[in-house]
């Protein structure tokens, strides 16, 4: 038997005391793989990859080799399919690599699932968003409670359970997370309003004054409090708003794109026009002329 090799703390939770001994004998370490008989993971997760850094790991790669040997299962006829580590071959097959190290486990399908939501869960560089979709996944795909998910991922249950709130979002605040527009402090105080509107007003608050968490925390209060308060001014800015919202519709049907308002409480603001391409903005420019003739 190959001597027991040390696992991350999320690998090493998905395997049940009772099966890791028997797995582990079938696990070789140390074995040079042609990195052509590598296929990819059909269940990884992760979509994205920083181009600098994998070259940053490829010069590193090509001086010192890969440190961290891949993971990989047998697929028959000397192929391998990948369970972790797509960041390091594809940084392997950018620097020129021909065989690389890999320990051969056994897995289902099951377990490749689990193994790859949970090696990308711990590494440092995933977007909030990311985490919060591979925990949806490993709940709804792997049937885990959130208190056993936290088990495997070494997470408390209420980190857990704040990263899934982030999916409760609006799509526009999940991209902006993604895009590291917003931080995760930022996501956790407009998780706490209640309106989805007003989640992309203050959204838009924090990007266009770069508002720090903690001047979001008070202007969310403020928001709170403020509803609380007066319901009859509450009552006139939700009349203001739903007029806005009818004069939006009206210059969306004109423009054939949305268009948003975005005022601040002093009555500042501006019209957003949105375009998805080119041809789309060079209409928008005709209809202006046109107005303006």
């Amino acid at each position: 038997m190959v001597k027991k090799q040390a696992l991350g703390r999320g690998l090493g939770a998905l395997i049940d005391d009772a099966e890791r001994e028997k797995l582990e004998e079938k696990v070789e370490a140390n074995l040079e793989i042609n990195i052509d008989d590598i296929g990819l993971n059909p269940f990884q997760p992760r979509t994205r990859f920083d181009e600098q850094l994998l070259e940053e790991l490829a010069s590193s790669i090509r001086k010192l080799g890969i440190v961290q040997p891949l993971t990989v299962r047998e697929k028959g006829d000397n192929k391998y399919q990948l369970i972790a580590g797509e960041r390091r071959l594809k940084a392997a097959r950018l620097a020129g690599l021909k065989r690389v190290p890999a320990y051969i486990r056994t897995a289902d399908d099951q377990a490749m699932l689990e193994l790859a939501l949970v090696e990308n869960i711990q590494r440092e560089d995933l977007d909030a968003i990311e985490i919060a979709i591979s925990y949806q996944r490993l709940i709804e795909e792997c049937k885990l409670t959130q208190e056993k998910l936290s088990e495997r991922v070494g997470k408390q249950r209420s980190t857990v359970t704040n990263y899934l709130r982030l999916l409760k979002l609006p799509a526009e605040i999940q991209l902006g997370i993604k895009n590291k527009q917003l931080t995760m402090g930022h996501a956790r105080t407009l998780v706490n309003i209640e309106d989805a509107k007003q989640q992309i007003k203050v959204y838009y608050r924090i990007i266009d004054d770069g508002l720090s968490v903690r001047k979001t925390e008070e202007l969310v209060r403020k928001l709170q409090m403020t509803k609380l308060k007066d319901p009859e001014k509450n009552q006139k800015k939700k009349q203001l708003n739903n007029d806005f919202q009818d004069l939006s519709g009206h210059l969306s049907e004109i423009f054939k794109s949305d268009v948003q308002f975005r005022i601040n409480e002093k009555g500042k603001g501006k019209i957003v026009i949105q375009f998805d391409n080119t041809e789309q903005m060079e209409r928008i420019l005709e209809v202006l002329d046109k107005l303006n003739s």
